[in-house]
């Protein structure tokens, strides 16, 4: 079972309603409580997955949902202006808007890993 968890700050001189749009952009069928963090729940990755395959950016992704992995979940962070415009970027250091903390918990998470961002750098051999 896969639950994605989702937070972001909205600053004074941002509109609650772009960061949550921002987030949609990625997540479509999130579900927001709170105003300030701004917290959230899916349970679907298929937009996520399909904006790393358009923008070709899997393996980078791989590396980074490896690395943010402890026992059932991956954390890592994604850019929260770049995602206003349908885009992933993900984020090594903090922005002055703040970024978008997400978190994917899953049974296997290697598998979950391996299906979103799948090596592509692979050749097959027969």
């Amino acid at each position: 079972m896969l639950i994605v968890r989702l937070s972001a700050r909205c600053y004074p001189t941002e509109s609650k309603d772009k960061v949550e749009k921002a987030i949609r952009s990625i997540f479509p069928n999130v579900k927001f409580e709170g105003d300030d963090p701004i917290h959230g729940t899916s349970s679907s990755i298929e937009m996520f997955s399909e904006l790393l395959k358009r923008q070709r950016i899997r393996n980078a992704a791989r590396a980074v949902l490896r690395r943010g992995t402890i026992n059932r979940t991956t954390v890592f962070k994604l850019n929260k202006q770049v995602a206003a415009v349908g885009k992933i970027s993900f984020s090594q250091e903090s922005h002055a808007l703040g970024d978008i903390e997400v978190a994917f918990e899953s049974d296997d998470i290697d598998a979950l890993i391996e299906s979103v961002a799948p090596d592509t750098r692979r050749i097959d051999a027969s």
